[in-house]
């Protein structure tokens, strides 16, 4: 990465987490902290349960936009226009093309990157970066943070200019400054799940493709000799029976003597895979905080939101807009900066529609009313 360049102004000039310049299997050259490998395990989660695929891009849709409040009419004008227009990499534009890709990593990783793309002395364009190739370490001082990414030679060194960076940890423990995956607990359960998926695949396998045992009684009164041909002209013309059947025609099967067909392993039952399914999938979803029937799991024939699942899943979405909103304040804060423009600036977040609009009315009305029944009752 060509991290001496430098504008005339002594800002980056270029991006330092999307350089391509970097050895292809450098990281294998650097020191790799505990717990790294969990990351390719949750990426394999996504890959291989696809609700919880879906689970993070209905999480990440839910957490909805943003509004910004600048003092400034001009300074407010300027920033929205920047915030729509943005490039993010990848050909994504737009504030919410990265928050989308922002959000994803951090829930799957439980940490995202960004850096501020700035050149000329303004800033050109923010994008997210890839954590599995960076690593992350407090700095000399406790409440600082050091991103560690590969140079040219693919050796893990801090990136130069810091400043430029944007991270956020998802429910970061005392010990590291990683945070905590939302996949974090499933592999076992996971695991499970996926003996159970391919357990029905190899049983359906066998049992589709049914395979069927002749049986000619009476043999023991012939010679081995007969016994063997008899034998052979059966399998023949079992043969040809089934080819024509499967070119689409009927051919009927004629034997002499009592011949038994049967069908190898027919009588044995497929386990019921259901309950333990459903149990599984369970305690999956209970981690990611969404109700079932929003991930297309219909277990109940009356499925919908309560109010107390809309209230919780509301704070949920909250707790994340909590955790991403530093990293857009600092966007924000330093186009502003660059721009010469007041700098304050409020993020106004969208509401969170997840009630029925008829029962928020009703509650609405219903308050309304025990308010005038209490100013009336002070009244007489």
């Amino acid at each position: 990465m060509k991290w001496r360049k430098k504008d005339k102004n002594g800002m980056a000039a270029v991006c330092q987490l999307r350089s391509g310049n970097a050895h292809p299997f450098g990281a294998l050259r650097g020191y790799l902290p505990a717990g790294i490998g969990e990351e390719r395990i949750y990426q394999e989660l996504r890959e291989a349960i696809p609700v919880l695929d879906a689970a993070v891009g209905k999480l990440v849709r839910l957490t909805g936009g943003f509004q910004v409040k600048c003092r400034n009419a001009a300074a407010q004008e300027r920033l929205e226009g920047f915030l729509q227009r943005m490039p993010c990499g990848h050909g994504q534009v737009g504030i919410n093309s990265f928050l989308a890709g922002y959000l994803d990593s951090m829930l799957t990783y439980g940490r995202a990157v960004g850096e501020l793309v700035v050149s000329g002395g303004r800033l050109r364009a923010v994008c997210w970066g890839d954590v599995t190739a960076l690593r992350i370490e407090e700095g000399d001082n406790p409440l600082e943070t050091v991103i560690w990414g590969p140079d040219e030679q693919g050796r893990l060194r801090p990136l130069p200019f810091q400043q430029l960076l944007l991270f956020t940890a998802l429910n970061p423990e005392p010990a590291h400054p990683y945070g905590v995956s939302m996949f974090r607990g499933m592999p076992f359960l996971a695991d499970i799940l996926m003996k159970i998926y391919q357990t029905i695949g190899t049983n359906w396998e066998r049992a589709g493709n049914v395979r069927y045992s002749v049986i000619c009684k009476g043999g023991e009164e012939l010679d081995p000799v007969m016994a063997q041909e008899r034998g052979r002209q059966m399998a023949q013309e079992w043969v040809k029976a089934m080819e024509d059947s499967k070119n689409g025609t009927v051919r009927d099967f004629v034997a002499v003597g009592d011949v038994e067909i049967k069908v190898i392993g027919g009588e044995a039952p497929i386990l019921d895979s259901q309950v333990p399914v459903r149990q599984i999938l369970e305690q999956l979803i209970a981690k990611t905080g969404l109700p079932p029937f929003l991930l297309g799991l219909n277990w109940s024939t009356t499925e919908r939101m309560s109010t107390q699942q809309a209230d919780i899943l509301t704070s949920e979405l909250w707790a994340l807009r909590r955790t991403v909103e530093p990293a857009v304040q600092k966007i924000c804060r330093t186009y502003l900066a660059l721009e010469g423009l007041d700098n304050r600036v409020e993020i106004l977040w969208d509401d969170i529609s997840l009630q029925d609009i008829t029962e928020e009315s009703k509650a609405d009305l219903y308050r309304a009313q025990a308010e005038k029944a209490r100013a009336e009752a002070k009244g007489g």
